[in-house]
């Protein structure tokens, strides 16, 4: 099970999410990864956190977990890419437009 980031405190909203994103790109393990991207997902459901989310380019993860060979990683990606926020699913829908012609 993956373990929580190690953080201050006093980092705020946006440290711990990137902290998230961190821990995605860098573990190994399969089921860290399932976990990070869960909570990542979670966070995508609040507006408040569209910003930070868009800073820290978590739609590009999103959409690099659908060429994962872990299936629960593409479920997670394929959810939060169509349920998230408007312009996101706009922005992603281009994305994958644009790899699918080239």
């Amino acid at each position: 099970m993956a373990q929580k980031p190690k953080l201050d405190p006093h980092v705020g909203r946006l440290g711990y999410l990137q902290a998230l994103v961190t821990e995605f790109q860098e573990t190994q393990s399969q089921d860290a990864k399932e976990q990070v991207l869960a909570n990542l997902a979670n966070f995508a459901y609040d507006p408040s956190n569209y910003e930070y989310l868009r800073q820290l380019q978590v739609l590009d993860l999103f959409l690099d977990s659908l060429s994962e060979e872990n299936e629960t990683l593409v479920e997670f990606a394929i959810g939060e890419v169509s349920l998230c926020h408007p312009s996101w699913s706009a922005m992603a829908q281009s994305q994958l437009t644009a790899t699918s012609t080239s």
